[in-house]
């Protein structure tokens, strides 16, 4: 059987010795790789291409879902808030992660202007007009409407009915 961990941290050495940056993800599905990739936000100038990202896209792609919900995925470190976020949102049945922030950060900085990852979490629990990040709500009757008419069009375009995206069993 295939260490799929071990496969990961290869992927992410592989990176790193391109010129990468040291993240990389591997996707699972019966004991099999569905997908994998390293980070590439690097070498793309794409901040959202980040390994987790990449590798998720690639394994929906194949399957024709959004759901991994009977995938395992194998990640290099504790995901970034971007990532946490599209591996809730492809629910796999488990991700492992293999390294914590706070065991390499000694190594590695990804400080930007607005994010810094050892506070992210605490800017992300605040209410939109209290973050750093500047954020301004467009309250103006006509704009209103009209993005509201667009979930209105999603709405009978589906029945009529407010309801969630099925999960399928995993």
């Amino acid at each position: 059987m295939t260490d799929f961990a071990q496969r990961t941290i290869d992927l992410a050495r592989r990176n790193v010795a391109e010129g990468g940056r040291p993240f990389a993800t591997v996707i699972v599905r019966g004991g099999e790789v569905l997908a994998e990739s390293a980070n590439k936000a690097a070498q793309t100038n794409d901040p959202t291409a980040h390994a987790e990202i990449l590798a998720i896209r690639d394994a929906c792609r194949k399957l024709g879902t959004e759901h991994l919900v009977d995938c395992t995925i194998y990640v290099l470190a504790h995901p970034c808030p971007m990532c946490l976020g599209s591996l809730y949102y492809c629910s796999p049945r488990e991700v492992v992660f293999l390294t914590t922030r706070e065991a390499y950060e000694r190594y590695y900085l990804d400080d930007r202007k607005y994010f810094e990852l050892s506070t992210f979490y605490d800017e992300f629990a605040k209410t939109w007009q209290r973050r750093r990040l500047p954020m301004r709500y467009e309250p103006r009757p006509d704009i209103r409407l009209a993005a509201m008419d667009v979930y209105r069009l999603w709405n009978e375009r589906n029945g009529g009915q407010r309801r969630s995206t099925t999960v399928p069993p995993g």
